[in-house]
């Protein structure tokens, strides 16, 4: 008779795709990204608004359990402290912009001749409060498209797919961008650790003791992360021959130079002609220096990420909305920035707020990660 229990213990077990939900990180950073963009080219607060609830609804959608999902809740507050802190400096501080609607009036504190044209106090129109509202608006709004990123998809996963070129300047960034969410991570494990103790986590007490274990675990982090990368050779880099580095190096260079000169020209009026194809041409000239220069960091790749049809659609929605966003900013400015003198509601322009709805698109072609009990 056959022994069940052992052939069932060497059975192999079922195992879950790792990338059966998972989209390429590089997609949903350049999707928000396109957000991100899109806000930069309007001060209307209903489509900022718009801009946000629609990254906010992806990420509802889409966040994983993981810790690093966590810190968008810490950008949106952080976006949140930007406005307050932009209209409390207008309160104070003043504003250039003219107003006749005063809604209250501090207390001025007179300045020396030397500070001519900078004042404390004094009256307060809601004429200047519009608009710094609307400008520190279109931070928040940055703000959160970039918290969308980082709850989306780990800093670390976009690693992989940097040429070889950018490797060492990629892991720079990735440091950095992890820096947050996991800080965040630690202060939410200790503060909870210190309320089932029965000791207090909040007020500048608990900030003291919260602060010292929260430094020392970044600490014992980052000579952990400095271990690791020596391990795995970072910074060893391989023979080159010098006529391939002359080329990578002109090629970089030029396409670097001609990113630049496309770019001025597509900001000015005089160079609208050429600064496109400059920008391409550029454009082109660095990726194939970026390419050349990746012989120099020969590196393997556990697990690639997958770019499919779903990574182009939803990059593909979000430089959508940049673009389109971009196009309303130049064929109708009055809309995407409505004026404050005279004071007036702003409105709703259709077919900008239709744009800024492609960026749902993520909610449709990408499934959800249905989490298995365990």
């Amino acid at each position: 008779m056959p022994d069940t229990g052992v052939r069932a213990a060497r059975a192999p077990l079922p195992v879950r795709s790792r990338t059966r939900f998972e989209l390429h990180a590089g997609a949903w950073w350049l999707w928000s990204l396109g957000l991100g963009t899109a806000a930069t080219r309007t001060t209307n607060p209903l489509l900022l608004a718009l801009l946000m609830a629609v990254a906010g609804h992806v990420v509802a959608v889409h966040r994983s359990s993981a810790p690093w999902a966590r810190s968008y809740t810490a950008f949106a507050k952080l976006a949140v402290a930007v406005l307050l802190v932009r209209l409390a400096f207008t309160a104070v501080l003043g504003s250039p912009v003219p107003g006749t609607h005063v809604l209250f009036t501090l207390p001025e504190i007179p300045l020396p001749a030397w500070a001519q044209g900078i004042r404390l106090g004094g009256p307060v129109s809601a004429e200047a409060l519009l608009f710094s509202g609307y400008n520190g608006l279109k931070l928040a709004a940055l703000l959160v498209c970039v918290g969308a990123a980082n709850a989306l998809a780990a800093p670390a996963r976009l690693l992989k797919s940097l040429p070889g070129a950018l490797y060492e300047a990629g892991v720079a960034v990735v440091v950095a961008l992890t820096f947050a969410p996991h800080l965040i991570a630690d202060v939410q494990r200790l503060r909870a650790a210190r309320r089932l103790r029965g000791r207090p986590d909040r007020g500048l007490r608990g900030l003291f003791q919260v602060g010292l274990p929260v430094l020392e675990g970044a600490l014992e982090r980052s000579v952990a992360l400095a271990a690791a990368m020596d391990a795995r050779g970072y910074g060893r880099t391989a023979e080159v021959p010098a006529p391939v580095r002359r080329t990578t190096t002109a090629l970089t260079l030029g396409g670097l130079l001609g990113v630049c000169a496309g770019t001025y020209g597509l900001l000015t009026a005089e160079g609208g002609v050429y600064g496109m194809p400059v920008l391409l041409a550029g454009a082109l000239a660095a990726l194939a220096g970026l390419r050349l220069g990746g012989r120099r960091s020969p590196r393997t790749r556990y697990r690639p990420a997958p770019w499919g049809v779903r990574a182009w659609l939803v990059a593909g929605s979000g430089a959508a909305v940049a673009a389109l966003l971009a196009l309303a900013s130049v064929r109708d400015p009055g809309a995407l920035h409505p004026g404050v003198v005279p004071l007036a509601a702003p409105a709703l322009p259709l077919w900008p707020a239709a744009a800024i709805l492609l960026g749902l698109l993520p909610v449709l072609v990408v499934p959800q990660d249905r989490k298995e009990p365990s």
